[in-house]
């Protein structure tokens, strides 16, 4: 098969997933009639918990996706889905007292954790900023802006660079800062910032203000110079308040998925020389993945290596997403078929087990060979439609380019 109808043939199956399977599922089952907004928790069934709690995070990512979604088709029921989520997080999520968004709500939407978490905030002004562009919402663009310059005042570290992991309400110090219960209790993550990083990018395409042109590019720095590992080629997870390393984690999925991201905020940052950087950057994450991560017997890519050496085998969703993108990028660089075979590979992964036939979506996580592991939600705070429908985006786009 030539390469250009691989390709095609790759687009369009991720396309499909997303028109008939992914986009459909939320807005048919996650849509909280009784209590507003969106269920905080869908069972592997998809049966609801009406008293689980909601996620900001959640509610950004469906704002995101539905945005980005509408933006290509036009398609009414994507619009009333973006509405939706720009209304619960402009109004229950948002702290008209302090600013910024709530980090959780209960099942009945009254504030259940009211810390200002960066990660959070990130992805509320990237949802935002999506909104923004394809309706045109002044106040959308207005929030997504009060939320970056919110980061800038309370998360940002003037003296050392990059961003504290969160707040408290009030803005004040917190001693417990993690994002989920497995994450280091480090003052400063990669997570955090590369998503600071990406939410800046897409809020510097609807908002071209210099400052934050500026802030993008001393991001893509910081990840080249500080978060990513000259010596391994892998990311760097947890970092103390000067920077020093504090965790020998790796995160195959984050590393893939950084690859690429890094090479679209050095593009909307609009500087060449930062641009080569980045690509350059890319290729090396990517060939590491490839080399350390990448399954060869079954296609995807494995969670983690921990630090005292042990594989952590399995396959979660969002990864294997990351990994058609990040190797399709990788792919678009250097035009070297390994990294073809390998976004192929993962997608074949998904195809075989992950898309949930039955009930719709995808399956949370399997184990290396596909078996499935039950009992694992389809919904709640952290199982979102973000990786897979931004995989099946950037698919055709990368596709159109590839093959023109």
């Amino acid at each position: 098969m030539f390469t250009d109808e691989r390709l095609r043939v790759l687009a369009d199956a991720m396309a499909r997933d997303l028109e008939g399977n992914i986009l459909p599922f939320w807005a048919r089952e996650t849509v909280d009639e009784e209590h507003g907004g969106f269920h905080g928790f869908l069972s592997e069934a998809g049966v609801p918990d009406p008293l689980a709690p909601k996620g900001g995070v959640l509610c950004a990512r469906i704002l995101w996706t539905y945005s980005a979604a509408l933006r290509r088709t036009g398609d009414p029921a994507h619009r009333r889905m973006a509405d939706r989520a720009f209304d619960e997080l402009r109004g229950r999520f948002w702290d008209a007292e302090h600013g910024g968004t709530y980090w959780m709500l209960d099942g009945s939407g009254r504030p259940l954790s009211d810390r200002k978490q960066t990660y959070a905030l990130a992805f509320s002004l990237y949802g935002l900023a999506e909104y923004h562009r394809v309706t045109g919402s002044a106040e959308a663009l207005e929030r997504a802006v009060e939320l970056h310059r919110a980061i800038e005042t309370h998360a940002s570290d003037p003296e050392r660079g990059g961003y504290w992991e969160a707040r408290a309400r009030d803005w004040g110090p917190l001693a417990d800062v993690r994002l989920s219960e497995k994450d280091r209790n480090a003052p400063k993550s990669m997570n955090t910032h590369l998503h600071v990083m990406e939410g800046y990018a897409n809020l510097l395409r609807a908002w071209d203000d210099p400052g934050l042109r500026e802030r993008l590019r001393a991001l893509v720095l910081l990840h080249l110079d500080r978060i990513l590992d000259p010596a391994t080629g892998h990311l760097v997870l947890f970092f103390d308040e000067r920077w020093a390393p504090v965790s020998r984690m790796i995160s195959y999925g984050h590393d893939i998925e950084a690859s690429w991201l890094l090479v679209e905020a050095a593009e909307v940052a609009g500087d060449p020389a930062l641009v080569d950087r980045a690509k350059a950057a890319a290729v090396r994450m990517a060939r590491v993945t490839l080399a350390e991560g990448a399954d060869a017997a079954h296609g995807g890519v494995f969670a983690e290596r921990h630090e005292d050496g042990r594989l952590d085998d399995e396959k979660h969703w969002w990864m294997q997403a990351e990994a058609v993108v990040g190797f399709l990028n990788a792919f678009e660089l250097t035009r070297e078929e390994p990294f073809l075979d390998a976004a192929e590979r993962a997608w074949a992964f998904v195809e075989r087990f992950l898309i949930d036939r039955v009930h719709g979506e995808w399956h949370w996580r399997v184990r290396r060979d596909g078996t499935p592991i039950p009992g694992l939600p389809k919904v709640e705070p952290w199982k979102c439609p973000y990786h897979n429908s931004r995989a099946a985006f950037e698919a055709k786009d990368r596709v159109a380019r590839l093959t023109t």
